[in-house]
């Protein structure tokens, strides 16, 4: 056995977050970790790479007990945690970055560049990774930068890499070559700790797992034995928070109209949304629907037709101007893209609306407070104090945040890309409910999404993308993951 964790307690302000948890991990095998958040999974990490500091508990790793962990003692004995935020530097290199803090000497103590892009080199030819030491991190795709992650700790022999939500923003293909990496890894002996939410992963990739809940240990076992359905009772315990929850509702006139509307990824889209509708836009990565919405809120500039938006004709290349026709956008990938990190709760959900007003004097905390207060209540934001960090919260808390950004602006028109993105079972239930209930208050919604079952719970249709064109809309009777699948692959012109 490679890692034994055994009575694991901790808490944060007398807040017991670990009660008696435990955790083993074979050399060599994919260990799944499984719990919805706030169920402990990251406090569990965070005290074994000595972030946290246990209250009590043993935990044995490569025979030997680790007492009083640091982030350095854990990276000594073999252990890194790959991220779902990647912490990588956009601004260097990627040699720069795996060798930070770790540069190799040549003569007279100077770096020696040559050795170190040589050394990338070879390691990503054993790895089968396509990425050039010296080009510039911020000019990878997300893939690069996920397998540049795990590069980068397998090149200082990690025996055992955490993997947080690896495969987020990879495609099938990506996926794949991930996949083929961690099987080869497996047979010379590395372990991974391989923390998802995504079922068919887990059982295509794991052999064993550990399901956390509330913070206490409730099963494990190997993936053989068991079935993604007995996962699910088990991660979310006794609750329909799984269930379907679709419903249909009034809908009013048509507020948003896309004509021939084209732009980088996509072209000629032409769409009608009424004023209460939940329009899902799906297709394989990069098929065009998360290139549209970014287009649709200024990020990019369309080359031709028009965007119409609440009567009134939104120019291209104007986020202000989106803002001031009634048009929010929750982008895909927090991180890079929502979290202000040195900002609290409160300055994160009112920077939006205050763009729009930025012409008043001055900011009334005492309203912002009071708004803050009201969507709270609203949206169930699990948070203490609203001057705490955003970095405080879960992940389904801080898209809650994100998501009374820009209800706060008053928008009607909101262009949800991906916002369930890395949120366990239980919370994505709770944004399924708020988008139904906003669109029931009047609130024209467009959710991109490249999971269907998130479709079959509240979209009214669904426009599937193919390579930047839609090639088919679908009711919400009409979809299913097959169905969804078969356009866009384009397999009906196969």
């Amino acid at each position: 056995m490679l890692l034994e964790m055994k009575g694991i307690d901790k808490a944060f302000s007398g807040v017991s977050v670990l009660k008696n948890v435990q955790l083993e991990v074979d050399k060599g095998e994919v260990h799944a970790l499984l719990g919805e958040n706030g169920a402990g999974k990251s406090t569990l990490m965070n005290v074994l790479t000595g972030v946290h500091q246990m209250d009590s508990g043993t935990v044995v790793f490569d025979g030997k007990h680790m007492e009083h962990i640091s982030i350095k003692g854990s990276e000594d004995a073999g252990i890194a945690f790959v991220h779902q935020e990647l912490n990588l530097f956009n601004e260097m290199t990627v040699w720069e970055n795996i060798f930070l803090n770790k540069e190799l000497s040549g003569f007279l103590g100077h770096c020696n560049k040559r050795a170190m892009i040589e050394k990338c080199r070879d390691l990503f030819r054993s790895l089968d990774v396509s990425i050039d030491p010296e080009e510039m991190v911020e000019n990878l795709k997300t893939s690069e930068k996920q397998l540049l992650e795990i590069s980068k700790a397998l090149f200082f022999d990690a025996k055992l890499l955490i993997l947080d939500e690896p495969t987020t923003a990879l495609n099938n293909d990506e996926i794949d070559h991930l996949f083929g990496i961690i099987e080869n890894l497996k047979k010379n002996g590395t372990s991974f700790i391989f923390i998802s939410h995504k079922m068919p992963e887990i059982f295509r990739i794991s052999d064993r797992y550990t399901v956390l809940r509330n913070g206490e240990f409730i099963a494990a076992g190997k993936i053989e034995d068991t079935t993604p359905e007995e996962i699910t009772a088990l991660l979310v315990g006794n609750t329909d928070s799984f269930k379907d929850i679709y419903e249909t509702r009034e809908t009013g006139d048509v507020v948003l109209r896309l004509h021939d509307y084209s732009g980088p990824g996509f072209e000629r889209i032409n769409l009608e949304v009424k004023k209460g509708q939940i329009i899902g836009l799906t297709g394989l990565q990069g098929a065009g629907s998360s290139e549209l919405m970014q287009c649709m809120f200024g990020v990019t500039r369309a080359v031709q037709g028009t965007l119409e938006a609440n009567g009134v004709s939104v120019p291209p290349a104007s986020t202000h101007r989106a803002m001031k026709a009634g048009i929010a956008m929750l982008a895909s990938n927090r991180k890079e893209n929502s979290v202000i990190p040195d900002m609290s709760l409160l300055e994160n959900m009112y920077l939006a609306e205050h763009t729009l007003s930025a012409g008043h004097f001055a900011i009334s905390k005492r309203k912002e407070q009071k708004k803050f207060e009201d969507y709270r209540r609203i949206l169930n934001i699990k948070a203490q104090d609203s001057a705490d960090s955003i970095l405080s919260l879960s992940g389904g808390n801080q898209q809650k945040v994100f998501l009374a950004r820009w209800l706060n602006t008053n928008a009607d028109i909101l262009l949800l890309d991906n916002p369930t993105q890395g949120i366990d079972v239980g919370a994505k239930a709770e944004i399924y409910k708020l988008i139904l209930q906003m669109a029931g208050e009047g609130k024209t919604i467009l959710i991109n999404t490249l999971e269907i079952p998130e479709l079959q719970k509240i979209a009214d249709y669904c426009a599937i993308f193919y390579e930047g064109r839609i090639v088919k809309i679908l009711q919400h009777s009409e979809l299913d993951e097959q169905t969804v699948m078969y356009y866009s692959t384009n397999a009906a012109n196969v």
